[in-house]
C-alpha cells in the first residue's frame, strides 16, 4: 500500500527524487543529472505531492506551480514503473487538485502518456505552445 501527501519540494532528498525520475522514465526528459538545476526545480515548485509506500519508499511525485485560484501547471507526474497501473498517478492528481480546487489543472504530456490522461478525466487542448529556455 502507499500514501500521498503534500510536501515542501525543497525538503525532498535530491538523490531519492532523481532515482524516482529514472525509475519512472521521466529522467529521459528532465535534467536530473544536472544536480544544481534539478535541486532548483524541486525547490521552486510551490505544490509538490509525493506517494510513498508504507516503508517510506518514494514511488511517485506530482510537481506543480499554482496561483491557487486560476491555474495549476502540473509540470511533472512521475510514478515508478513498478507501481504504474495501480492508481498512484490518479491519486497524485487528486491530491494536487484538492490543494487548489478552483484552479484549472494544466499539463504537457510526455508522448508515451497521451492516452493516459483522458483516462483520468483530462481533456485534450490543441492550442498549447512552448518556448525553450535560454541556454538549454
Amino acid at each position: 500500500m502507499w500514501k500521498c501527501e503534500q510536501v515542501v519540494g525543497a525538503g525532498l532528498d535530491v538523490e531519492e527524487a532523481s532515482a524516482l525520475y529514472r525509475a519512472s522514465t521521466l529522467a529521459e526528459r528532465r535534467p536530473v543529472d544536472d544536480v544544481e538545476r534539478f535541486t532548483q526545480m524541486l525547490a521552486g515548485a510551490n505544490l509538490v505531492v509525493t506517494a510513498r509506500t508504507e516503508d517510506g519508499r518514494l514511488i511517485g511525485i506530482a510537481r506543480s506551480m499554482t496561483d491557487g485560484a486560476y491555474a495549476t501547471y502540473l509540470s511533472d507526474l512521475a510514478v515508478d514503473v513498478a507501481f504504474q497501473g495501480q492508481g498512484v498517478g490518479r491519486e497524485l492528481v487528486r491530491v494536487t487538485r484538492e490543494a487548489a480546487p478552483r484552479a484549472k489543472l494544466i499539463l504537457l504530456s510526455a508522448p508515451g502518456a497521451v492516452d493516459y490522461y483522458p483516462h483520468i478525466g483530462f481533456s485534450r487542448h490543441d492550442s498549447a505552445w512552448t518556448l525553450p529556455g535560454l541556454g538549454t
